[in-house]
């Protein structure tokens, strides 16, 4: 079996070979981040007797510069792995590797394959990551359109010569008409897919979980395989992470914080809706202020059950049910 350890950057990819039966002897390579430099890594790793089949990837998640080159692999049937970069980093540390260099970093990520045998990785289907870039580019015009507002709203109270104004207002309408476009194709593209209208209106079903948190997660969890509820949050950076040691060190337990702010920021303002709507989440909100918990970990908590409530239904297959029993 090879292992082969790629670092990604946006215009590159510095890659490492290893074989399980000689590790010492590592070989390199460094192609463009792009289909034609993946095709050539194919061709070199055939030279090296790498075939597809007997090949494991190990890339680190960097934004979106990973995604091409990962897909283009197993597609190819190369085996891909894509990994939490503070995970791998962490495994630098317990070997002693304090030089960080590109060619260093595909080497260690080689390493951790041939040490670590982490799970595999599929890309998502291409009519969810359709919709993913759908979403990702409405965020995008939605932040636009505030950046405008804001600038308006500015304008408005300092001396600012007309046109000034008229140019934003210009700006703000174009934003608006692209973003009502946007809505559109995405309900148009959800529609199409019956798959995808299935589980929206099943994640819909949850009390205080809209269009936006329901789309966001139907995303996310059609990208990846998650056994539990317990994974998706940690996932989605909502699980606690607890600071204590001896008698003295005794910090407040806080979110972990991983994966998407943007997710999070919208379970949040669902949790918010939650505590008022949602029998189950405001149960437990409740419960744990009883306890003495602060607002803000019991939102925390409640940002949580709103997860699991989610899992639990397209899991089940079945839509929200009020009066269902659970305990948290």
């Amino acid at each position: 079996m090879f292992y082969l350890g790629i670092d990604v950057s946006k215009a590159k990819l510095d890659c490492c070979l290893l074989n399980q039966d000689a590790p010492e002897k590592r070989k390199s390579k460094v192609v463009a981040n792009s289909v034609a430099g993946v095709a050539d890594l194919l061709l070199w790793m055939g030279k090296q007797g790498a075939q597809p089949s007997d090949t494991h990837a190990l890339l680190e998640a960097t934004g979106v510069y990973h995604e091409s080159a990962a897909t283009a692999l197993h597609d190819s049937g190369v085996t891909v792995s894509i990994l939490n970069p503070a995970q791998v980093r962490d495994f630098g540390k317990g070997l002693g590797l304090r030089t960080k260099t590109d060619a260093v970093d595909s080497y260690l990520l080689a390493r951790f394959g041939l040490l670590q045998k982490p799970p595999t990785w599929q890309p998502a289907p291409a009519h969810v990551r359709t919709l993913r870039a759908l979403l990702s580019r409405r965020q995008a015009l939605s932040e636009d359109l505030q950046r405008e507002h804001n600038r308006l709203e500015k304008a408005q109270v300092t001396e600012t010569p007309e046109r000034i104004h008229q140019s934003l207002r210009d700006c703000i309408d174009f934003l608006e008409r692209q973003l009502a476009q946007l809505e559109k194709d995405i309900d148009d593209h959800i529609d199409q897919h019956p798959d995808l209208k299935q589980d929206l209106a099943l994640l819909q079903s949850v009390p205080a979980v809209g269009p936006q948190v329901g789309s966001h997660l139907l995303c996310v969890m059609r990208s990846s395989a998650f056994r539990t509820a317990e994974q998706l949050a940690a996932y989605l950076g909502v699980v606690p992470v607890e600071r204590q040691s001896g008698t003295s060190v005794r910090g407040r337990a806080h979110l972990s914080k991983a994966g998407s702010a943007r997710i999070r920021a919208l379970l949040y303002m669902s949790a918010l809706v939650g505590i008022r709507y949602n029998r189950h989440v405001k149960a437990l909100y409740e419960r744990l202020l009883a306890k003495g918990k602060s607002k803000i970990a019991a939102l925390g908590a409640a940002m949580r059950k709103i997860v699991h409530l989610c899992f639990g239904v397209l899991k089940n297959r079945t839509p929200y049910m009020e009066n269902f029993l659970s305990h948290s």
